[in-house]
C-alpha cells in the first residue's frame, strides 16, 4: 500500500510517507469569514474531507487542523455599527460550519481562530526580526514587513523569481524596503475599531494575513507537519509567504503541498469579488445535501469544476442508480442466503484512491459494481448481489456518499416516515382489493400512487415503494 499525492512544490506525484505513520498531520487554510460560503468554499473543504477520510483509512489517525481567519481587512470593511466585526465574523463562521456539516464534512480536530493565537504570531514576528528577515517600518506606523530579499529561497513554492512576481498589495508601501515585501503586522490606523487592536513590541495593531497560518500550524502541529492544503488560488502569495516566513524562522514546515482546483462559472473562477458565485445556502435550498456532495466531489480534486444544473442532475441520477441497487439488494436478501465472492472491486477502488485520490476512477469502480449487482439480481443470484452491495457500501463510505447511511436518511426523516405510513396504507388497501378481486379499486389505488411519482415493486418478500426521479 502506497499513497501517492501530487506535491505542488515538487510539481510531481510523490509517495506519501508521514512523519509518524500512526498520526498523519494536516493543516488546511480555512475561510476568511467576512461573508457566507459559496460552493467554491464547499468544494475546497470537501476535497480535503475526502483526503482525510482516505488517510484515516490507510493510517488510522489524522490530526486535521483548519483555521478560521476572523480578523482581516475584509471583515472590518463588512462590519457595521449594528454588527461589530467580531459579531459578523462569528455569525459567518457558523454559516460555514452549518454548510460544511450539511454535506457531511467532518469537523476538524482543531479549528483555531486567528484572534486566539495573536501571542504566537507576535513571537514568530519577533523571531524573524531577530534573524534579520523582518523589519519594523521606519515611519513609526507600527507596520512590520518580511524582507523577501533576505531569504534566498523565497519563491521556491511557485518557482518564481522575485522580480517576476507581482508587488505585495496587502499594505501601504510607504514603509517598505522593497515593493515585494509583505506585511507581518499592521499598525493601528485612525478610525479602526479599538477592539481590533493588540499590543506588540513595535506598536499596537493586528496581524497580517500570512503570519496567521504559520503561527497556528506551529502551535497545533509543531514546526514540521505532513501536509499543507488549500485552494489553488492560495499558492501565491499566501502559501509562498507562509513557507518563506516559517522556514526563515527555522521551522521545517510542510512536507507536502496539496492544492485543490477551483470552481468556475462559464470558465471563470468563482469569486466573491467577481460577483459570480453561487451561495452554499442557495444550492442546498434546491438540492439535497448528498447530491451537492456528489456533484462537488466527483471530479478529481485538482481539476477545475464548472458549475451547472446539468452537473447536479447527473449527480442525482448517479445516486439514484446506486440507491436503487442497494435497496433492491437489501429487499432480495434472504436470511439464509450465502454470500459469494464479488470480484476485485475493493482492490481497484483502493488503487484509484491511492493514486492521488482519483475519485472519478474510484466512482467508476463503484458504478461497475452496481451494474454487476443488478445483473446478479436479474439472474436470481442473491449471494453475489449481497456481496456486491456490501462492497459498494464500503467504498461509498470512504467517499461519504452512501445514500443509505443514517447521516443522509436522517435528513427529512420525519417527512419520509410520514410518507411511508401513507404509502404503506395504500399498498395494504390495494392488496386487500386484489384479494377481494376488486380489480377496479386496485387499479385506482395503483394509479393514484403512480400519479404522486411513486413506483411500486412487487416481490416475493412484499411490495416496496420508491420515489421516481427525473
Amino acid at each position: 500500500m502506497t499513497v501517492r499525492l501530487y506535491d505542488s512544490q515538487a510539481q510531481a506525484l510523490r509517495d506519501f510517507t508521514p512523519l509518524d505513520p500512526e498520526n498523519v498531520t494536516v493543516y488546511v487554510c480555512g475561510p476568511t469569514v467576512q461573508s457566507g460560503p459559496h460552493i467554491g468554499h464547499l468544494r475546497a473543504a470537501l476535497s480535503f474531507d475526502i483526503l482525510r477520510r482516505w488517510l484515516a483509512h490507510r493510517y488510522g489517525r489524522v490530526t486535521f487542523v483548519r483555521n478560521v481567519t476572523d480578523i482581516d481587512d475584509k471583515v472590518l470593511a463588512n462590519a457595521t455599527e449594528q454588527e461589530p466585526w467580531w459579531a459578523l465574523a462569528y455569525r459567518m463562521e457558523l454559516e460555514f460550519s452549518r454548510a460544511y456539516a450539511a454535506i457531511g464534512i467532518a469537523s476538524p480536530t482543531y479549528e483555531p481562530r486567528a484572534t486566539a493565537s495573536i501571542p504566537q504570531m507576535v513571537e514568530l514576528i519577533q523571531a524573524l526580526i531577530d534573524r534579520g528577515h523582518a523589519y519594523p517600518a521606519p515611519d513609526g506606523s507600527g507596520d512590520v514587513y518580511f524582507d523577501v530579499r533576505s531569504w534566498p529561497d523565497y519563491g521556491t513554492l511557485t518557482h518564481q523569481s522575485i522580480d517576476a512576481m507581482e508587488a505585495a498589495a496587502d499594505a501601504d508601501p510607504r514603509g517598505k524596503r522593497d515593493a515585494h515585501d509583505f506585511a507581518l503586522w499592521k499598525g493601528a490606523k485612525p478610525g479602526e475599531p479599538a477592539d481590533a487592536v493588540w499590543s506588540a513590541p513595535w506598536g499596537a495593531g493586528r496581524p497580517g494575513w500570512h503570519i496567521e497560518c504559520s503561527a497556528m500550524s506551529r502551535r497545533y502541529l509543531g514546526p514540521e507537519f505532513d501536509i499543507h492544503g488549500g485552494g489553488l488560488d492560495l499558492r501565491f502569495p499566501h502559501h509562498e509567504n507562509e513557507l518563506a516566513q516559517s522556514t526563515a524562522a527555522g521551522d521545517a514546515f510542510a512536507r507536502y503541498w496539496v492544492h485543490n482546483g477551483l470552481v468556475t462559472v462559464d470558465g471563470q473562477k468563482m469569486s466573491k469579488s467577481l460577483g459570480n458565485f453561487v451561495l452554499a445556502a442557495d444550492a442546498l435550498a434546491v438540492r439535497s445535501p448528498l447530491v451537492v456532495r456528489y456533484a462537488l466531489g466527483s471530479a478529481h480534486y485538482r481539476s477545475s469544476l464548472d458549475v451547472s444544473d446539468r452537473a447536479f442532475e447527473e449527480a442525482e441520477a448517479a445516486l439514484e442508480r446506486i440507491r436503487g441497487f442497494l435497496e433492491r439488494a437489501r429487499r432480495s436478501a434472504a436470511p439464509d442466503a450465502g454470500v459469494t465472492a464479488a470480484g476485485d472491486h475493493r482492490e481497484r477502488f483502493a488503487a484509484a484512491m491511492d493514486d492521488d485520490l482519483n475519485v472519478p476512477e474510484a466512482l467508476a469502480v463503484v458504478h461497475g459494481a452496481v451494474r454487476d449487482g443488478n445483473t446478479a439480481l436479474d439472474a436470481g443470484d442473491a449471494g453475489t448481489a449481497a456481496a456486491l452491495a456490501q462492497e459498494v457500501g464500503e467504498m461509498l463510505h470512504h467517499l461519504g456518499l452512501d445514500p443509505l447511511d443514517p447521516e443522509w436518511t436522517r435528513a427529512g426523516g420525519d417527512e419520509t416516515a410520514a410518507l411511508d405510513v401513507l404509502v404503506q396504507t395504500m399498498i395494504t388497501q390495494r392488496a386487500d382489493a386484489r384479494a377481494a378481486k376488486d380489480w377496479a379499486a386496485a387499479d385506482r389505488i395503483r394509479d393514484a400512487i403512480a400519479a404522486a411519482g411513486i413506483t411500486l415493486e412487487d416481490t416475493p418478500h412484499g411490495t416496496h415503494w420508491s420515489i421516481q426521479h427525473g
